[in-house]
């Protein structure tokens, strides 16, 4: 392809980065190291025959207005917001770090800063539903492959249904079931023979059944590409195998996983970087007391009267820098792969 006609190719996918990606991304980060004026005061003195003169502080409006419209992203603060106590909250950690008597006291100090206890929920949900979201769409892929072929069809539609519903949706569908009165908590109390058991109390329960959610809501994206790779397997690798004598958990370990490593890796990248969002559910199962993620957290300072937008762009900023961490062990060993074959 020329470079003249590959320019015309790109130019509106470029056009489109360039305006909803990297734009918004450049006034993030200005916004997280700008901060909004403090009102400026003025002292007024009052005085009257039988009182005598008093000093009260007020708002000057007037200078307040000026300021602001002369400075209109604020005062400048530079990374003053990032280590605050809402967010990396440095000071506080090494406290804790010198008071504790111990990792888990440590722990326990970081669960009481926001940010950590956001960070600590992102984390977990996306290192426990990524890997089981792969495992589960794996397995349902492979199951579905060995059907007939009159079964596929009503396989594949079965499957893939919760992926169609809406994220909040389905979070709410969930919540209603495992509320005492619904299907699923009238099960559990009954298992657990305790019928005050709730699941909306209990600060573990609720994030086991968040994580339940993601899992139930991603698995089809993972069986979707299982599924289509499946169709490309090299059936002569697999004829050898068998004749080999090999069981079908060998096929499956040494063929059909190693065929399918390109589109785990493709999948782990999608689920990582969702993950790492998560949102819907929080809202949906109106979690946000026993769980709370990084999303949750820049969605809370952005709500309300009073917009803490510095500090939603500086939590932002964070997230970019936790999903691009995460991202770059399977980014570098995408890249070495794709060097060992040029």
């Amino acid at each position: 392809m020329r470079h003249k006609t590959f320019f015309w190719f790109i130019l509106p996918t470029a056009t489109a980065m360039l305006l909803f990606i990297a734009l918004p991304i450049v006034s993030v980060l200005i916004q997280s190291v700008f901060a909004p004026h403090e009102a400026v005061l003025r002292e007024v003195e009052n005085c009257t025959p039988l009182v005598g003169c008093t000093t009260e502080t007020t708002i000057d409006h007037d200078a307040t207005r000026a300021l602001r419209e002369a400075q209109p992203m604020g005062r400048f603060v530079g990374f003053e917001i990032f280590i605050d106590r809402g967010h990396l909250a440095f000071s506080e950690v090494a406290e804790a770090w010198s008071a504790s008597d111990g990792l888990g006291g440590f722990a326990d100090q970081l669960a009481n800063l926001p940010f950590y206890r956001a960070m600590a929920f992102t984390l977990t949900f996306t290192f426990v539903v990524t890997p089981l979201v792969i495992a589960l769409g794996l397995v349902i892929a492979l199951a579905v492959n060995a059907l007939h072929v009159r079964l596929k069809g009503l396989a594949i539609f079965f499957s893939l249904l919760p992926f169609i519903i809406t994220p909040l949706i389905g979070a709410l569908v969930l919540f209603w079931m495992i509320d005492s009165r619904g299907v699923l908590g009238s099960a559990i109390q009954w298992l657990a023979g305790d019928p005050d058991l709730s699941l909306k109390a209990s600060t573990g329960l609720m994030w086991v059944a968040l994580i339940t959610y993601g899992v139930w809501h991603s698995a089809p994206f993972a069986f979707v590409i299982f599924y289509a790779g499946l169709q490309t397997l090299p059936m002569d690798q697999i004829e050898a195998a068998q004749i080999d004598g090999a069981t079908r958990w060998q096929r499956v370990r040494y063929v059909v996983i190693p065929h399918l490593m390109p589109l785990v890796t493709f999948v782990a990248l999608i689920q990582i970087m969702d993950n790492f969002r998560v949102f819907e559910p929080i809202v949906g199962f109106n979690a946000s007391a026993h769980a709370q993620s990084l999303s949750w957290f820049i969605y809370n300072d952005l709500g309300g009267e009073t917009r803490q937008l510095s500090s939603a762009s500086a939590s932002s900023v964070l997230t970019i820098i936790g999903v691009a961490i995460l991202l770059s062990p399977v980014l570098v060993r995408t890249w070495r792969d794709f060097k060992k074959k040029t």
